[in-house]
């Protein structure tokens, strides 16, 4: 069972599988060490666009055999992006990867309508993975970085991302908690009467191959003790493998909140709904976090 980054690992390792990723404008440190260390893993095949001076002197800087990658030269920042992102959707990639580029163009790239991912009526959402040593297994969830204010149609189509996400990494029916700010059924607020409907769309399947519950606040979604203490029956409560958020604000609140105030916490994050599975790191990432997601990625990819 994987429970913790280490597990996916060894779990891609034992399948011997490996997936080629182009990195757009992978012109930084952080973005090559990663993949310096998948393609060590035997994971990926790396292709890297950018400028291939700025490549080969962060390859020298940091000890990294620059012939381990294939090298698609691109001095400038916009051409590059939008030459991976092409790539990508030309087959000639499984998995696309943002180097040092801004988010705002390598979203504008993949939102291209010609040459970009995501399929025409498509939502494009995040789905973020973190592995917690005060929680006893991973926990997915969304959407922490691309939708501010999902409706109730966007929240069906997360919960479906998230879910599948989690079932690529061997969960066979995900335990999907829906966040609010309290576990009552309370009819004064939205995320409340939201979550409660889309735990019954789970029951009835209408959300396939789920445990769905909701509204579930953090503390029972995610500590057995606070489910005891509140005397609440349900099957997710305390054991959730996913969570949904309501809103932007309180999925990236979490997100960092894990990051920032916990020790020993390891992440990782993607973007979903496109053909191909896009890895939104930010540029000031870790060249773990960044590992790790390019392993979830691996993963997902069929």
């Amino acid at each position: 069972m994987i429970t913790k980054f280490s597990d996916v690992f060894a779990e891609l390792k034992a399948q011997g599988k490996c997936k080629k990723m182009i990195a757009a404008w992978a012109v930084d440190s952080h973005t090559i060490e990663a993949a310096s260390a998948a393609v060590d893993l035997g994971i990926i095949t790396a292709t890297l666009v950018g400028d291939e001076a700025q490549i080969k002197q962060v390859c020298a800087e940091h000890g990294i055999d620059a012939g381990k990658f294939e090298i698609v030269h691109e001095s400038v920042e916009l051409k590059a992006v939008s030459k991976a992102v092409q790539m990508v959707h030309d087959g000639q990639g499984d998995i696309l990867m943002k180097g040092l580029c801004s988010t705002d163009k390598f979203l504008r790239a993949i939102l291209n309508k010609e040459t970009g991912l995501l399929p025409p009526k498509g939502v494009l959402s995040h789905v973020g993975i973190i592995e917690n040593p005060n929680y006893h297994k991973l926990m997915f969830l969304a959407d922490m970085a691309v939708i501010p204010q999902p409706d109730f149609r966007q929240k069906v189509k997360i919960t479906g991302y998230v879910t599948d996400v989690a079932k690529s990494f061997g969960i066979a029916k995900p335990k999907v908690a829906f966040i609010a700010a309290s576990e009552q059924m309370l009819d004064s607020m939205p995320a409340c009467i939201e979550a409660a409907m889309l735990a019954k769309m789970c029951d009835r399947g209408q959300i396939k191959s789920v445990i769905g519950d909701g509204p579930l606040a953090l503390d029972v979604a995610i500590d057995q003790e606070a489910v005891e203490i509140k005397k609440l029956e349900s099957s997710v409560a305390g054991d959730a493998d996913c969570l949904v958020f309501p809103n932007i604000e309180s999925a990236n609140v979490f997100w960092k909140a894990n990051s920032k105030l916990c020790n020993n916490v390891k992440q990782a994050g993607m973007l979903v709904g496109t053909t191909a599975p896009c890895i939104l790191a930010s540029r000031a990432d870790s060249a773990d976090t960044k590992l790790n997601s390019i392993a979830q990625a691996v993963m997902f990819v069929k």
